[in-house]
């Protein structure tokens, strides 16, 4: 396979933070087996994964094998980088099953069983880990990387100073740095790999990895690589990958598709150019194109748009993304009621999230319920019948988005998939009856 120049890729996406000397020329010259860890502190991830996930396919597409590896053994312990406090320790129940759901995520983006030479890879570093003892590891590991060494990193320096309110750090997580390298050392010896990537705030447990592949291989003048990305963030200093409900992570049943496209589709003009690059494939002569056209008409959102598209169908899948997508438009649809029928339960709550409910009984619908109690008496969407009398007069008042007067009564007829009905006063008051 001709390899394709991926640094500069990289550089000009903006997911190139620090680079080894000499991993560009590393790249460019054979087939790299490189490899990012993936903590287990959850059994999905989330959209902060992404970028090294893309990192991973980015990798693949130029020509280099990616190797993915899962901590089951350093996820016992916890990652201290970016971190002020320690992190609480999952039993191997917990652990076992974070695992294997990390690993479910992963080999939807990756192919871990294909041919080719370049394929991807996965392990777990509990295999190689489990059967050391801590008098070989100390003897072995902990004897080639010194306590100054370790102490000079910055995650470390941060928890002993107390920065950022960082309260010390225990003996557990102190080897985490060695373990990491460790991995590192194994990768290279039994398969290889002679770079790791990972995210910024990486680095340091990185450098300790390439450090110490050289130093228990004395003679073999190993050439080992780091390479990070930048940590993502927002133009308005707001924290990446969250919305008003938590995570948005990259399962369904934690986040919705509809509600991730809602979340790249809601991006900022200024975050939308740099993650165009960042979370698309898209090539620079699209990107660029694409860019130029929303700076013309911003209005349109055209940046937000394709962003949500193609970042949606690669996390779940075109037909995900469609039904986000109509589901995003049905609200200002010229065939509204059938439109929302077409949704599944799930996707129509999503879209009217937040909107105030209230139940009818369907005997109640069998015999008609007039409109000024079904917005007032019955539900108490409106403060009493004279304001709903004088709302449905004004011609205010639409049942799934279709005009009616104070002579219109609500029936089984009105019922979306036999179970809700829609109203709305005015442009901005939605409201929503569930027939039970």
């Amino acid at each position: 396979m001709k390899l394709k120049p991926l640094v500069e890729d990289l550089r000009w996406r903006g997911m190139l933070q620090d680079i080894m000397p000499g991993t560009e020329e590393q790249l460019s010259k054979e087939m790299t087996t490189a490899y990012i860890g993936f903590d287990p502190t959850s059994d999905s991830l989330h959209i902060g994964s992404l970028v090294p996930i893309i990192l991973l396919v980015h990798l693949e597409r130029a020509g280099h094998k990616p190797v993915a590896l899962v901590g089951g053994a350093t996820g016992m312990i916890g990652d201290p980088s970016g971190k002020s406090d320690e992190r609480n320790l999952l039993d191997d129940e917990a652990l076992a099953k974070n695992v294997a759901g990390i690993k479910r995520v992963l080999s939807r983006f990756l192919d871990f069983d294909g041919k080719e030479e370049n394929a991807p890879m996965l392990v777990n570093n509990y295999d190689w880990m489990k059967n050391i003892s801590f008098i070989e590891f100390a003897r072995d590991v902990g004897k080639r990387i010194t306590v100054n060494y370790m102490m000079a990193k910055d995650s470390v320096k941060k928890r002993f100073s107390g920065e950022d309110g960082a309260a010390g750090m225990s003996f557990t997580e102190f080897t985490y740095q060695l373990i990491q390298g460790y991995d590192f050392y194994h990768l290279y010896k039994t398969i290889g790999c002679k770079l790791q990537m990972g995210g910024s705030d990486q680095w340091g447990n990185i450098t300790t990895g390439t450090e110490l592949v050289r130093r228990m291989t004395p003679g073999e003048d190993a050439k080992v690589y780091a390479m990070t990305c930048p940590l993502i963030t927002k133009a308005d200093g707001g924290k990446f990958g969250k919305s008003e409900g938590g995570n948005i992570w990259l399962d369904t049943d934690k986040t919705s598709a509809y509600k991730f496209y809602q979340f790249w589709l809601n991006t900022s003009d200024e975050d939308a150019k740099k993650y165009i690059k960042i979370f698309t494939f898209l090539d620079r002569e699209t990107i660029e194109e694409l860019i130029k056209k929303h700076e013309e008409a911003p209005h349109l959102r055209l940046l937000q748009k394709k962003l949500a598209e193609e970042v949606t169908t690669f996390v779940h899948n075109k037909e995900a993304f469609e039904v986000a997508q109509k589901a995003s438009s049905i609200l200002f649809s010229d065939s509204f009621k059938s439109d929302i029928a077409s949704l599944d339960e799930e996707t129509f709550l999503d879209v009217f999230e937040g909107v105030p409910q209230a139940e009818l009984k369907k005997e109640e619908l069998a015999k008609g319920v007039d409109m000024i109690a079904a917005l007032a008496a019955k539900t108490n969407f409106l403060s009493s019948n004279g304001e709903a009398r004088r709302a449905l007069q004004s011609n205010a008042v639409a049942v799934n988005k279709e005009k009616v007067n104070e002579n219109y009564s609500l029936t089984e007829a009105d019922l979306i998939n036999g179970k809700y009905i829609i109203l709305n006063k005015g442009k901005k008051n939605t409201y929503i009856i569930k027939a039970i």
